[in-house]
């Protein structure tokens, strides 16, 4: 036996005996200058680097990598990568979420399928359920962000940030064009680009508008008959 599965394995017991829980120890790897604390358990293909600390009672994995993370107590993170960032109580990440560093997620939040995260500050209790990219953010409180969102945060050059208030309701298919900001308990319609801060309470919407060409399908069906 090698030194480095020598002191994986010692990691593991010394986990184990702490009260950390592992449904299979042989599949979890640990590196010495991790913490965890009481009452988690690790899921198979669950592995922890750096100067990773876990708080008590948490659920990490299957296949979830943690380098350098800050995890409070009561997160779940399934499925997901995290690097260099905090994840506040009771907040749930993945699966298939990304978390690159310089990231603060806030208490009680849920960061869904395929959402991505970079250099950005998340109140409590928003929902970032799915297909999302939050980028150089700081985004309030209790936020509900539609599926597709996008912060456009780089222009070729120069990276810019987006703030969004308290409460606010993020359509499906948004496209956040940073340096911009969104009042606290604003709307924006779905399908929408927002290149101007938008006002407390208001509704935003940048879209063209829909036009309808009465029996244009059918006339075109028949070209292609003949």
């Amino acid at each position: 036996m090698d030194d480095y599965t020598a002191s994986l394995e010692a990691k593991r017991r010394s986990l184990l005996q702490a009260g950390v829980r592992m449904m299979d120890p042989n599949t979890v790897y640990v590196e010495d200058s991790v913490t965890v604390g009481a009452g988690t358990l690790l899921l198979p293909g669950t592995i922890l680097r750096g100067n990773t600390v876990i708080g008590r009672n948490c659920e990490i994995g299957p296949n979830t990598m943690l380098t350098g993370c800050i995890v409070e107590d009561n997160v779940t993170i399934n499925s997901s990568q995290c690097n260099e960032s905090k994840i506040c109580s009771g907040t749930h990440v993945g699966p298939f979420a990304y978390i690159r560093p310089h990231c603060t997620v806030g208490p009680n939040v849920k960061v869904g399928d395929f959402v991505e995260l970079k250099n950005s500050a998340i109140g409590e209790g928003t929902k970032i359920s799915h297909l999302t990219y939050v980028g150089d953010s700081d985004v309030g409180e209790r936020v509900n962000f539609g599926c597709g969102t996008v912060t456009v945060n780089y222009d070729g050059n120069q990276k810019y940030r987006t703030a969004i208030g308290d409460g606010c309701f993020i359509g499906c298919n948004t496209n956040l064009v940073a340096p911009v900001k969104l009042g606290d308990g604003c709307y924006t319609a779905a399908g929408s680009t927002i290149t101007r801060d938008v006002e407390a309470d208001a509704l935003a919407v940048a879209r063209s508008r829909q036009s309808e060409l009465p029996g244009w399908a059918a006339r075109h069906r028949k070209k292609k008959e003949r």
